[in-house]
């Protein structure tokens, strides 16, 4: 028998349905106005014990894990209670991030490499958490993390031949600037291609728990990244196995040209996704050092005493562009960096320094310009072993080296082929020796 429903596109007393498109509140000329962002005051969050089950404190999730409060103050139950020595170190490797990344863009600027990416108003993000964690942690950074490296007192020498792919590079050119890899400081290969790292650190963590080890795994990524399905895989195995790993997500309210809207920031917080998972979740304020170490420090004990992962959204801005090669000004509104509520993380440290009268504006200016000619030492001296800008500077026939533990026969005859042509071409090109 035939059916008498009327089907949906015939009926006229039905809305047409529709799309909602995500959109900045802010494009470029606009005047900014973030007063309708929640900023909940400082140290208002409540802190569980270590063992709580992730489901006892799910409003963390959508809560924001403040301890510095307007006047400099350290307060609440997150506060860590550093010692003056710490928060100074701390405040010390923010700063020596910042004078990096602008000798670096300098650099970039100046034609002496392809590429760089600042990671201005993020430093806390990376150089807190550093402190926070053991040095045998192994760390699955994304690629605005060049603080957990410095914080580690890693050679800025060896970071700016990487980025200069000169005679030096430990990765003897094979990657993109800035996309660092240093075992001997438990620094994962930075890969371009989005949320690698996340089903890497798991990995990675749950064989450290198989062999009866007592590191952890922590990893970053832009919030941006959390729609791949790799940022999902990840959650998923993390959570059946109780994997001793830190998920960072880092907030910073847009993707190169596309805001966090996109990600579903207008639908609910990143760190819900926890909720989801079954596993902890954590909301934290990014640009404050003191609670990105507390909540860094909380989900290592966690990881380490097998409570399992933990999930933390570092709510923060992306102060500079992208990378080199992005503009922000194109998508929008100039007035955004300095009118976002949350301030500046190196600001707000020193201020807090200052407040418990263990710091000074005369210290930190000499502290900048000590920084600043530590960096171009530095420079200086990876400079001599070569620039991008002045071509090749390692053999031509290492270009397949590194791949395999032995090369296999297609990669040979590739190689050969390649050398045969140049030969041909009569350019003259470097050999291995």
């Amino acid at each position: 028998m035939a059916s008498d429903r009327v089907p949906a596109h015939l009926k006229p007393n039905l809305p047409p349905l529709s799309l909602y498109v995500p959109e900045p509140k802010f494009r470029p000329g606009d005047t900014v106005d973030f007063t309708q962002v929640p900023i909940p005051p400082a140290g208002q969050a409540r802190r569980p014990e270590i063992g709580d089950a992730a489901d006892s404190f799910r409003d963390l999730a959508f809560d924001l894990v403040r301890v510095l409060d307007d006047s400099g103050q350290a307060v609440g139950p997150w506060d860590p209670r550093l010692s003056p020595d710490t928060l100074r170190a701390m405040l010390r490797s923010m700063a020596l991030v910042r004078a990096f990344d602008e000798r670096m863009f300098r650099a970039q600027r100046q034609g002496k490499t392809s590429f760089y990416m600042k990671c201005t108003g993020e430093e806390a993000v990376a150089v807190a958490a550093a402190y926070a964690l053991d040095y045998e942690d192994m760390c699955f950074p994304s690629y605005r993390q060049q603080g957990l490296l410095i914080a580690r007192g890693w050679s800025m020498v060896d970071m700016m031949n990487q980025i200069y792919s000169n005679s030096a590079d430990r990765l003897s050119g094979k990657q993109l600037p800035i996309m660092y890899s240093v075992k001997e400081a438990g620094f994962f290969s930075i890969s371009g291609n989005l949320t690698t790292q996340y089903p890497q650190a798991v990995g990675w963590a749950m064989a450290s728990a198989a062999k009866g080890d007592t590191r952890i795994a922590a990893t970053w990524c832009g919030e941006g990244s959390t729609a791949e399905g790799d940022f999902h895989s990840a959650c998923t195995f993390a959570s059946v196995y109780r994997a001793p790993v830190i998920f960072n997500v880092v907030n910073n309210q847009w993707a190169i040209s596309s805001f966090s809207g996109f990600a579903g920031a207008e639908s609910t917080t990143f760190a819900a996704r926890a909720v989801g998972y079954g596993i902890a979740g954590l909301r934290v304020d990014g640009n404050d050092a003191l609670a990105v170490y507390a909540a860094t420090a909380w989900a290592a004990e966690r990881a380490r005493t097998n409570q399992g992962p933990t999930l933390i959204e570092h709510f923060t801005y992306r102060a500079e562009g992208h990378s080199t090669s992005d503009d922000p000004g194109q998508y929008r509104s100039a007035g955004e960096p300095t009118a976002w509520p949350l301030g500046d993380p190196i600001k707000r440290l020193k201020e807090h320094l200052i407040a418990i009268g263990e710091w000074d504006e005369a210290a930190h200016a000499a502290q900048d310009l000590e920084l600043a000619e530590s960096v171009k030492r530095a420079q200086k001296e990876a400079e001599q072993n070569g620039i991008l800008g002045h071509g090749l500077h390692q053999p031509l026939d290492t270009l397949f080296d590194g791949v395999f533990e032995d090369m296999p026969w297609h990669l040979r005859e590739q190689q050969a082929q390649m050398i045969a042509e140049e030969t041909a071409s009569g350019r003259p090109w470097a050999r291995k020796s």
